[in-house]
């Protein structure tokens, strides 16, 4: 995937759940659309999503308006 971090043991980019995530898709619909992942990999995506939040400085007006 061009360098992007992938679920382990998969080929499903990591931001591409967490932009599912953040859409409102629920554990229990990326589960039956990827059956292959398990609720400890959702986990993981969350995990990794925070340890590099963590580290970073939010910039002055990254968020979407109405936050």
């Amino acid at each position: 995937m061009m360098g992007k971090p992938c679920v382990q043991g998969t080929r499903i980019p990591v931001y591409l759940i967490l932009e599912k995530m953040a859409a409102g898709e629920t554990a229990e619909q990326l589960l039956a659309a990827y059956p292959q992942l398990t609720v400890e990999d959702l986990r993981a995506c969350l995990a990794y999503a925070a340890a590099l939040a963590a580290d970073e400085v939010p910039l002055a007006g990254a968020w979407p308006a109405g936050r």
